[in-house]
């Protein structure tokens, strides 16, 4: 992988400020992709402080204890009615229910 290229960030923040197209703040520095102006503008605003750097790593969350539901003999999936309110579901709500990698996914039908 080549060396990160030195950028000027004060010129790189004020020239996407100032509402300069993309496409021309590629010419001026000399970017080949979308990506490397987007890194480099990124890391422009961590480098002056505009944004914070994000930490990595796993860190533990302080999420709330997943809640439990059940299907029962009929295979009827059974929510818990606080769980209920507390998403703000009402009587007669509909849903559409799809199959994805981390499970199942149940949206709201307006």
């Amino acid at each position: 992988m080549p060396a990160k290229k030195k950028v000027d960030c004060a010129k790189l923040i004020k020239m996407v400020k100032s509402g300069t197209p993309q496409s021309e703040i590629m010419k001026a520095f000399k970017f080949n992709t979308a990506i490397q102006f987007k890194t480099h503008y990124l890391s422009a605003l961590i480098e002056t402080g505009t944004i914070p750097e994000v930490k990595t790593g796993h860190a533990i969350s302080k999420s709330t204890p997943a809640k439990e539901s059940v299907v029962n003999k009929r295979g009827s999936l059974i929510i818990s009615k606080e769980l209920v309110e507390e998403m703000g579901f009402a009587e007669g709500t509909t849903f559409t229910v799809r199959k994805t990698k981390a499970g199942i996914s149940l949206k709201k039908i307006a």
